[in-house]
């Protein structure tokens, strides 16, 4: 799978089924073993919580929870648009661009 390396922490993207379909987030973790991303402020569920020394209160929380990588979009830092991810070879570096305005995305 080359998704998951296409798709990277702190990258901002765009939901594109679910729920939460067409909201855009900030990317907070990947998780490369599943093909799955963290994405802040999507995907809240509520998950019940046991009463521990830790977490004083238990009860039910709500958290996020992990998406598809394939549910999600790259939106570019430039043009600001929803964008595939191609990648272009300087030298020794591999580096990722948008297919839309060509630009490197870092």
């Amino acid at each position: 799978m080359v998704a998951f390396k296409k798709i990277k922490k702190d990258d901002n993207v765009k939901i594109l089924s679910g729920r939460d379909v067409g909201k855009t987030g900030k990317v907070v973790e990947v998780d490369r073993n599943n093909g799955k991303v963290l994405v802040e402020g999507i995907n809240i569920i509520k998950k019940t919580m046991k009463k521990t020394q830790k977490n004083q209160t238990g009860g039910i929380k709500e958290v996020e929870s992990f998406l598809d990588i394939s549910n999600v979009m790259l939106v570019c830092p430039k043009c600001k648009k929803t964008t595939r991810v191609g990648f272009k070879i300087d030298k020794d570096t591999k580096k990722r661009i948008c297919k839309k305005c060509s630009t490197e995305i870092e």
